[in-house]
């Protein structure tokens, strides 16, 4: 018999480290090549790590709600045959050692100012982006005793302790007076009291709900974002889906809904305003080659994840009701992979699905721009002809842009959702899909 060492696989471009959420086998059971091991978390999507050989599951190595990096050995399973033997398990940890290096080099080289990788404690991207910011060293964090699960530390503790650390340095004549008068201290150091009877339910967020609140915190934190609204006409648009959908579904095997018809129109008008698909970093900013839109899609369980579609503007009407519907099918499922959530560029996220007329999105981060579609609705509208105008009944929407007006100003958040209007209103029902 020989062991085969099962690591954790390459799961993306970005992604470096994943949390063990369930093991599917138990030592001693039997193991067939491509089968399900066990189940694994990134910091967008949960997915299954496969054996790539048949044999029996004799060690593992990392317990459930562990975090193990990219390539590392997380158990070993015994084999017949002439399956060649992987490192044994002593070599491990130079293996990691060597992984964490490279890991580090990588953050150093985009000038990250701390690196946490080599901590043995598990940290939120919300706690570590903080400490970064404040100039927290790795022993400080870890040094903080955590109120959170297992001890963890929360966005809270690190607040609390970097506002204790700056009070000796805040502290001067009158200051004490002027906060009690004037200045109440941030929200977010000192979290108002809950109050709870015996009728009330505790239940902690997930998993996915807590990465969700921490991005949507910081982004708040980071952006200062603006909105810019714009009612759209889509007689036409509505028209040519209801005439076209039936054939289409029984030509290309997809429903035909509105959403690829909008993400082509946004597609188009990034392309005419390059300047909204672009990150910050910093002081510097990345005007992205590539135009990948991500797509705001609700789980059953009330969760909400965003699929990227990859070169957006390459792709013609049929190419992104298939890509959109892909995406969306395998998101309800649980089937995305960690690269299908990597690399946009900016975000649409329909808010008319759930009946809303219009939304202020958040920005998705580090993009700058976030256009929400709100419901299609019939209202009375003045419609202007060579004969005069009179009152007609159409299918109107509204378009909400969140922008972030570090970079992007009125005149270009307003020109972009404007362009994306006009596509949709210059639709042509004749035209072919």
């Amino acid at each position: 018999m020989a062991k085969f060492e099962l690591k954790l696989p390459k799961m993306g471009e970005s992604v470096a480290e994943a949390t063990i959420t369930n093991w599917l086998k138990k030592v001693g059971d039997p193991i067939e090549a491509d089968e399900a091991v066990l189940e694994i978390a990134t910091d967008k999507v949960d997915s299954e790590v496969p054996s790539e050989v048949s044999g029996v599951l004799s060690e593992i190595l990392f317990n459930v709600d562990d975090v193990v990096k990219v390539g590392q050995t997380i158990a070993y399973i015994e084999v017949s045959g002439g399956v060649a033997v992987e490192a044994p398990k002593e070599e491990a940890p130079a293996s990691v050692a060597t992984i964490e290096k490279t890991v580090e080099s990588a953050q150093q080289a985009v000038a990250t100012p701390q690196d946490f990788s080599n901590s043995e404690k598990f940290f939120s991207p919300l706690v570590k982006n903080i400490a970064k910011e404040e100039g927290v060293s790795v022993a400080e964090l870890e040094a903080i005793n955590g109120s959170g699960k297992d001890g963890r530390v929360t966005k809270d503790d690190i607040l609390g302790y970097i506002a204790d650390r700056k009070q000796p340095k805040a502290e001067a004549p009158k200051a004490q007076p002027v906060a009690q008068t004037s200045t109440p201290a941030p929200k977010t150091q000192t979290p108002a009291p809950v109050s709870v009877n015996g009728g009330d339910e505790i239940v902690e967020m997930d998993r996915m709900r807590k990465l969700i609140s921490g991005y949507m915190v910081a982004s708040v934190q980071t952006s200062a974002h603006v909105q810019s609204f714009i009612e759209v006409d889509v007689t036409n648009i509505v028209k040519w889906r209801n005439k076209v959908k039936d054939a289409f579904e029984k030509r290309e095997g997809e429903k035909l809904t509105f959403t690829p018809i909008m993400m082509e129109a946004v597609a188009k008008a990034l392309k005419d305003f390059p300047g909204m698909n672009i990150s910050v970093d910093g002081d510097y900013i990345i005007k992205r080659k590539n135009i990948n839109l991500g797509m705001a899609a609700a789980l059953p369980n009330g969760n909400l994840i965003v699929p990227v579609i990859k070169n957006a503007d390459q792709l013609n009407l049929v190419g992104m009701a298939k890509a959109v519907n892909d995406l969306g099918n395998r998101a309800k499922a649980g089937k995305l992979k960690p690269d299908d959530t990597q690399g946009g560029t900016y975000t649409v996220t329909n808010v008319g699905t759930f009946g809303s007329v219009f939304g202020t999105p958040i920005i998705n981060q580090p993009q700058v721009g976030i256009l929400a579609l709100g419901a299609i609705r019939k209202v009375p509208a003045v419609i202007e002809t060579p004969e005069g105008d009179f009152i007609g009944i159409r299918q109107k929407m509204f378009l909400s842009h969140s922008y972030d007006h570090r970079v992007v100003d009125g005149a270009l958040g307003g020109s972009f959702v404007k362009r994306v209007a006009e596509y949709l209103e210059a639709f042509d029902v004749n035209r072919d899909y």
